[in-house]
């Protein structure tokens, strides 16, 4: 078996390879624009329009509306522009600790 192979199989773990970044590319373009804090006060005011500006899929929409990470990498977020939306959404490393304790729980 190929690492690629073995590392995709790991349960609960979204592998971030060229897929996964072409899918997230929209979704980690957007988090890459809040080093501009004009733009994290533009989502702040909007969310809605600002992810429609960055022509997010439904699915990145809804992981971003309910605050959730994990469904965000699921989705091809990279954890390194992640964070710069948790931050954002104030976000600590705790709440993301959190996720992944209760979808581990499920």
């Amino acid at each position: 078996m190929s690492t690629n192979a073995a590392l995709s199989t790991i349960p609960g773990t979204p592998l971030f390879d060229g897929r996964a970044a072409m899918r997230g590319y929209a979704l980690n373009k957007m988090c890459y624009s809040f080093n501009d804090s004009r733009n994290r006060d533009r989502f702040v005011s909007d969310e809605e329009a600002f992810m429609s500006a960055y022509a997010l899929t439904e699915a990145q929409k809804a992981a971003v509306r309910s605050r959730d990470v994990l469904r965000m990498l699921e989705e091809g977020g990279n954890i390194y522009y992640l964070a710069k939306l948790a931050g954002v959404l104030g976000l600590g490393v705790q709440d993301i600790g959190a996720q992944q304790t209760r979808r581990a729980a499920r």
